[in-house]
């Protein structure tokens, strides 16, 4: 038997703890006092970060790398990516990781907690890098490599869904908001790195916009098999097949529709009035309503409903949602103003565009590198709702400036307000998701991180349809006139002129976002020769398109921005109602007896102890 040895210190009575000859502490007290600190599992908690720190990037970099080199991509795959049968590959490579993520993450992450969150963690290094791997050869081209790209989506699921559950189980509840704010940042880094290596890569070959990948992926592989531990505790029940089928059947089908919606439909400048749209809505809302139903009635559901019980999750994961529709498509929006308009105007030819706008962008992640962490950290202390609701206002705020800036604004303005809408953006997210995460029974956080990961996934896909129809219907409005009339005063037949101003708006966006020159591209060389020499230099130079289309652009812009600065007044709202500073109170306690380990908890246990909305 040890007898405590009691001693004076800070300003009150502190039981020293007794330690085996060997170092090793001993067993916890009967009256629940816990043991010191392992070194061990100090140490543990920052190799789980780095190897988590180290996957996330590859999961973020694969869409910002691929959007970017996609004109040498397209090229590579021998797509025209302006042939309207192509739009539909296009939209996919720009959509299909979030699509496929979407579906799957939730049920990776409850894969994760019945068979270990480390293995299937493991296993997306693995699906990541082959998929990479096999996206270099030389005879994958055409419609199968375009196919080919979702399956890297699927190793990044695995990534997504099981490495928030890592690091929250390897830290402590005081420490989580810091260690996801790393983690966040560098997720968020990854994909402004891959604006800027694909603007890079691609020039020399698009296969090497998927070769870099490999390495780092080999590197995390071998390094996560070897050191990562399964901190969890998992426990194993039967699969819910029927919610599965259903949830991804109602996602994918609701995803496909809204890739449908933004393509042109006859004589409309979208298709969601088109017979297709609407059959792929309802079957897909259809199919949702029938997963809910069943989740209700199985016994060991994918979709951990009970979870929704605490608010704490509830409110934050409705912020969540809500700030993704809010940011999803800016990213996008914001490479076409660059990449069409803005860069053009002030001096760079269209093949130097791409990179220059993933290097003009870095005000924006450089605004998040510096919130997440600092935020981050602050919510550890003061909590999470002063912050995240803070940050979805800065967030409206720099919409409304982004409204007021006149398309060719000064950079140092423009690299302002984009530096405000990062800072805002990180000042949300890193507290959001820490007091998510620690809101989740241990037990449930692979589901719940997944469930959390799923919606916002799933409004940046719903996000980029939205902003993507509302820059459409903005310029149909004025785009058929503003092009005839300036391709008819610089000497194009009414007839081809007609033709080309009445080519669907998303082709002409299309066309500046791949860094195309749309006059040469929609003009035939036939009839440009026959113009003036200086007509011709005039239409083919990189000024005429840019001042062409900046006032239909504009009208777009200020639609999609609006609706922006409503999702975020609307999460701030969903914020505040999150309640207080919550730690889910059912974390099993060390025991003296270490062979016999408390059950994990399961939401159904914790409701009792969560905050009721």
């Amino acid at each position: 038997m040890q007898l405590p040895c009691i001693i004076w210190a800070g300003g009150r009575f502190t039981e020293l703890e007794w330690r085996h000859p060997g170092g090793t502490p001993a067993a916890p007290q009967a009256n629940g006092t816990a043991a010191a600190a392992d070194p061990r599992g100090d140490r543990y908690k920052w190799i789980a970060l780095s190897n988590c720190t180290l996957g996330i990037p590859l999961a973020t970099l694969d869409a910002s790398i691929t959007l970017i080199a996609m004109p040498a991509i397209f090229r590579g795959l021998h797509l025209d990516p302006l042939v309207s049968g192509n739009s539909f590959y296009l939209l996919w490579m720009i959509l299909g990781f979030l699509v496929v993520s979407s579906v799957l993450i939730v049920s990776l992450g409850r894969l994760g907690d019945m068979f270990g969150r480390v293995r299937i963690y493991n296993l997306g290094f693995v699906i990541y890098t082959a998929a990479s791997l096999f996206l270099t050869v030389d005879w994958l081209t055409g419609r199968a490599g375009a196919t080919f790209l979702i399956v890297q989506g699927v190793g990044a699921a695995c990534l997504l869904a099981n490495s928030a559950a890592i690091i929250t189980d390897a830290f402590p509840a005081n420490q989580r908001g810091t260690a996801l704010g790393i983690n966040n940042i560098v997720g968020v880094s990854g994909m402004f790195i891959g604006l800027v290596l694909g603007g890079l890569l691609a020039p020399i070959s698009w296969r090497l916009v998927f070769l870099i990948s490999v390495p780092v992926g080999l590197v995390g592989t071998v390094w996560a098999y070897l050191k990562l531990e399964e901190r969890s505790h998992p426990r194993r029940t039967s699969i819910d097949w029927a919610g599965n089928v259903t949830f991804a059947l109602g996602l994918i089908l609701i995803m496909v529709s809204v890739t449908y919606g933004i393509r042109p439909y006859h004589g409309s400048p979208t298709g969601w009035g088109s017979p297709r749209v609407i059959g792929l809505l309802a079957c897909g809302v259809t199919s949702l309503i029938a997963f809910g139903l069943i989740e209700r009635r199985v016994a060991n559901p994918m979709f951990r409903l009970p979870l929704f019980r605490i608010r704490a999750f509830t409110f934050g994961t409705l912020s969540t949602f809500l700030s993704a529709v809010a940011r999803g498509g800016l990213m996008f929006i914001l490479i076409i103003w660059l990449l069409g308009i803005w860069l053009p105007q002030h001096g760079y030819d269209f093949t130097q565009t791409p990179l220059w706008a993933g290097i003009y962008m870095l005000p924006l992640v450089f605004g998040m590198l510096l919130a997440r962490p600092t935020f981050g950290y602050l919510s550890d202390r003061f909590g999470a709702r002063a912050f995240a609701t803070g940050g979805m206002l800065g967030a409206a705020l720099s919409f409304a400036l982004l409204t007021l800036l006149p398309i060719d604004s000064p950079y140092p303005v423009f690299a302002l307000v984009l530096a405000l809408n990062g800072i805002s953006m990180g000042m949300f997210a890193s507290p959001n998701r820490a007091a998510v995460m620690n809101s989740l029974p241990p037990g449930d956080r692979g589901a719940g991180g997944g469930m959390n990961q799923t919606f916002q996934n799933s409004a940046q896909v719903l996000s980029i349809g939205i902003f993507f129809t509302l820059m459409v219907l903005g310029l149909a409005s004025t785009l058929p006139h503003t092009l005839a009339s300036g391709l008819e005063a610089h000497g194009v037949p009414a007839a081809t002129a007609q033709h080309v101003a009445h080519l669907p708006p998303v082709s002409v966006l299309f066309a500046a976002s791949l860094g195309y020159n749309p006059i040469q591209h929609f003009v035939s060389p036939s009839v440009l020769s026959h113009l003036t020499a200086h007509n011709h230099a005039l239409l083919t130079g990189r000024l005429f398109f840019p001042q062409l289309i900046s006032p239909p652009f504009r009208t777009g812009l200020h639609e999609a921005f609006a609706f922006a600065i409503a999702a975020c007044l609307i999460a701030a709202a969903a914020s505040l109602m999150r309640g207080g500073k919550y730690h889910d109170e059912t974390a099993p306690r060390a025991s003296a007896a270490t062979e016999h380990p408390a059950p994990v908890p399961s939401a159904s246990d914790a409701i009792a102890t969560a905050p009721r909305s």
